[in-house]
Formats: structure tokens, sequence, C-alpha cells
């Protein structure tokens, strides 16, 4: 699973709930450019994204880039939905700070697309 996320000890933080749900975890990516690379390298099956990223970036190049692919992904806000771009909206969305059931609901969700 890709994780896109700008604040290390978050990062971190959702890594360690990903491990204990059984996923193998690629990244951390913190900016947008960075989630493009990751995206455009492949090498995972699913991608959770933190929509809001330093300097005012979003992971929604990411998020057209992985739907292109047919890649499931789902995105982390503190904003909720109102937070990502409305075409996006049919993707899941994670509230900040994440529940590890609501994460482990989605990962589930995610695997079955």
């Amino acid at each position: 699973m890709l994780v896109v996320e700008d604040e290390l000890f978050v990062a971190m933080l959702v890594e360690d709930l990903l491990y204990d749900l059984g996923c193998a975890v690629v990244g951390p990516a913190a900016s947008a450019r960075e989630a493009v690379a990751a995206v455009e390298a492949d090498g995972f099956d699913l991608a959770l994204l933190d929509v809001n990223l330093g300097d005012g970036e979003t992971s929604f190049r990411a998020a057209e880039i992985l739907r292109e692919r047919g890649v499931p992904f789902a995105f982390v806000t503190g904003y909720g939905d109102q937070g990502v771009r409305p075409d996006l909206r049919d993707a899941p969305i994670l509230s900040k700070p994440i529940d590890p059931r609501q994460l482990a609901k989605v990962i589930a969700r995610l695997g079955e697309a």
C-alpha cells in the first residue's frame, strides 16, 4: 500500500496501523511530486492519500493517475468530504485522526474493488 502523508509523525502512525493490518507499505511520499512519482513507479495495489500536503499542494493529481490505472485509493483528511475535490468524492474518505477500526474497514473495501 502506498502512503502519501507529509507529516512524519502521522506517516509513522499510519504505517504502524497498516502493518498491524498485514499491509506492506510503500512510502511515505511527503509531497505532491513524490506522490505522482510513486504512483507512476507502481509497485502497490492500494493507496492512502493525505489530501493536503505541504506548501498548499494536494494529492489530487496522484488520485487522478490512480483512477486512470484502476488502482483503489482512499483519502485521509481533517476536513471531511468538503476537503476533497467533488469529482473525487466517490473514493473512501477517512477523517483525521484515523480510527484504526475505520481504517480496517476501508482497507477491506479497497481490497474488494
